[in-house]
């Protein structure tokens, strides 16, 4: 039997999961993407605490009206930069959460590499 598009993500998750972790020195950023949000966060596993959070919902992303999906994405991964390097975190892993390396997952990760992240 095939598997739905849901299961088929969460085999993938898991099968990178297993494999990367955060650290205090080099957190794990962990994205969720809905239909309508993007969220991110950098996770440090060994405490499991969430150590920076952004999402299309902040005020600075939500306020701005006519930009697409794909621009929101865009914005998301420039403030997750911008935080976390006033936190003093320049490397990250990044864990696309089975979500394929492509459209909105493609354009968070480049901009919050613009943005000065190293993973």
């Amino acid at each position: 039997m095939a598997l739905t598009k849901r299961e088929r993500r969460l085999k993938i998750k898991q099968r990178i999961r297993k494999r990367i972790s955060g650290t205090g020195d080099r957190p794990r950023m962990t994205v969720f993407r809905s239909n309508k949000q993007i969220y991110v966060q950098l996770v440090n596993d060994l405490t499991g605490e969430t150590v920076v959070s952004a999402s299309s919902k902040n005020k600075e992303i939500a306020d701005q009206k006519n930009i697409n999906k794909s621009e929101q994405a865009k914005l998301v991964g420039k403030l997750v930069a911008e935080r976390s390097l006033a936190k003093g975190i320049k490397t990250v892993v990044f864990d696309r959460n089975g979500y394929l390396y492509h459209g909105r997952i493609k354009l968070l990760a480049e901009s919050a590499r613009e943005g000065g992240l190293k993973f």
